[in-house]
């Protein structure tokens, strides 16, 4: 996902505030929607086929709030950054959403660049995100492909060990231990045994597993 295929949603039930943000980012190439309240979003997105790229809220509206919302948002697991917009004074509230999981906050009254730059960077993090989700399941059905033997090597690696002392662990000789290394090195694509170990922590596999 590029910055230009962004979608940014902005719920604030102050007007002004939505005809701002929406000018703004729109000439920073985003694709924007506007939502007069939390109830109203979340009434536009019920059939999950709209895209959602980053949420700006404002913490206090009428009848649902920002923090409301946000609570909503983390018992349906969404992955969705969220960036907060408070008035002056209310830290408490700003922290109380980051507690909820908004990745940043926006004191009122804002600049035109400090809005920018906090969109970026939530989209960047999420970015990432995905990126690193994908390699995980990648990594995770690569292991799945691995023998018990060669997983009981691969935990033995990660843990530290070389071939003689996996050996004397599995009771197979440092030879037999060269091929199931081997083998483990090709099914998980590892060019190299620190990427191997990468790629294991990842994927969860611990020293302490081994």
């Amino acid at each position: 996902m590029t910055d230009n295929e962004a979608i940014i949603d902005v719920i604030d039930d102050d007007e002004a505030v939505r005809e701002s943000l929406s000018f703004l980012l729109m000439t920073a190439g985003y694709t924007v929607r506007t939502h007069a309240s939390a109830h109203a979003f979340l009434e536009e997105n019920t059939d999950g086929d709209a895209p959602v790229s980053c949420i700006i809220t404002d913490v206090r509206m009428p009848g649902m709030s920002g923090i409301e919302l946000l609570r909503l948002l983390k018992e349906k697991t969404s992955c969705v950054p969220v960036i907060v917009v408070t008035g002056h004074g209310d830290v408490p509230l700003a922290v109380e959403a980051m507690k909820l999981g908004a990745t940043d906050f926006l004191e009122k009254p804002f600049d035109d660049v400090a809005i920018l730059d906090t969109v970026r960077a939530a989209l960047n993090r999420r970015r990432k995100s995905h990126q690193q989700d994908t390699l995980r399941d990648e990594v995770a059905e690569r292991i799945a492909t691995l023998s018990q033997r060669e997983r009981q090597v691969l935990e033995c690696l990660v843990a530290g060990q070389a071939n003689k002392m996996i050996a004397g662990d599995l009771g197979i000789s440092p030879r037999t231990v060269e091929v199931y290394r081997a083998n483990v090195m090709t099914k998980m694509k590892a060019q190299s045994l620190s990427e191997l170990v990468r790629m294991a922590l990842l994927a969860g596999i611990t020293p302490q597993s081994a």
